[in-house]
């Protein structure tokens, strides 16, 4: 067992935000960084299938809402957590239901939707977020599906919404191999991305901290947020660490939960509220040393990485990971990107 010690200074950048200097870490410098393109993927390659996954989600114990067969919308419940029925988990897609795979003691590990041509979307409540109360903020994620984007630490599971956090993370950046890079998945979002946040901060009495990468230049998506205290944390690995993150600025005493989410998180719940509708259109990274053209991708979560990686694979055998070296989980080349990750990452094998 490896143990690694990390030092860290802080000083105040002003009264209303800090810094954070990582002295010690590692960074690990891997080839395949994903360049700052989109590349096309044409109509006829891209997947229409398209998988959510109750394993992505720790402790949860699912119950189905669907079978084989039945039609759903983007937004239409696929399963809900056994001990907290109001938190759903809904299709990305709008399409058939096409297969539920289980494992040991019927496990259900995979629901499976074969996705229309267009997708069609259930119709949700839009609000402003200055007309909407705490609860029926909360409410409305819940509905829309939104809610499992919200995370507590400790435990990394799904928050709960009856809990009041001392304090809500975001972080804007993350410092293992390879990872997006956000400012470039967010170009051009400020609007949607500062709506998401005017919801976000109401869920919580303490502070909302936006923490933001000092070791480049952040973008004014991030920069220019409003209602949030903003963070510089700089240094090696594990600087972007959200968990890292929470104990130098607002450590979690005993008894007391912090919520965080991703940047394209509040993007999502920006369009539940603004457009009425689920939409987890995302920005992934596909990258790696194995990979002929790392670059970015606009996907739908729970995508089949098949599609992205045809033709694009260098001979050897490789190892496909949904998420990065570190904490991320392998998948075959018919796999799907998982719930939470935002890079596929593909090495040599060995």
């Amino acid at each position: 067992m490896q143990i690694y010690i990390f030092a860290f200074e802080k000083s105040n950048l002003t009264s209303m935000s800090k810094e954070i200097r990582l002295k010690k870490g590692l960074t690990i410098n891997l080839l395949g960084d994903a360049d700052k393109v989109y590349a096309s993927v044409k109509p006829a390659k891209r997947s229409n299938r398209y998988v959510v996954k109750p394993t992505d989600f720790h402790g949860l114990t699912p119950k189905l809402k669907v079978k084989i067969g039945d039609k759903v919308k983007a937004g239409s419940s696929l399963f809900f957590d056994k001990y907290n029925n109001k938190v759903n988990f809904c299709s990305p897609v709008s399409g058939e239901i096409i297969d539920i795979i289980r494992g040991e003691k019927r496990r259900i590990l995979e629901v499976v939707v074969k996705a229309d041509p267009e997708v069609v979307y259930e119709d949700f409540t839009t609000s402003s977020a200055r007309d909407l109360s705490r609860e029926q903020i909360i409410d409305g994620m819940l509905k829309g599906g939104v809610w499992p984007f919200i995370r507590q630490k400790p435990y990394d599971i799904i928050a709960n919404p009856i809990d009041i956090p001392k304090a809500i993370f975001i972080s804007t950046f993350k410092s293992a191999p390879l990872s997006i890079d956000n400012d470039f998945a967010l170009y051009g979002m400020d609007d949607l991305f500062q709506k998401g946040l005017d919801y976000i901060i109401k869920l919580t009495k303490g502070k909302t901290h936006l923490n933001i990468d000092g070791n480049t230049n952040v973008s004014k998506v991030f920069t220019a947020a409003k209602g949030v205290e903003i963070n510089n944390i700089s240094g090696p690995h594990p600087s972007g660490n959200v968990g890292i993150q929470i104990h130098h600025i607002d450590p979690i005493n005993k008894g007391e939960v912090v919520w965080y989410l991703e940047p394209q998180d509040v993007i999502s719940i920006a369009r539940l509220f603004t457009e009425g509708r689920y939409d987890v259109s995302r920005i992934v990274a596909l990258c790696g040393p194995q990979v002929y053209k790392p670059r970015y991708h606009r996907i739908i979560a729970g995508v089949s990485v098949s599609n992205l990686l045809l033709d694009n694979l260098k001979e050897g055998d490789n190892r496909i990971i949904s998420g990065d070296i570190f904490t991320g989980s392998r998948i075959n080349l018919a796999g799907n990107l998982g719930f939470y990750d935002s890079i596929v990452t593909v090495i040599e094998e060995g």
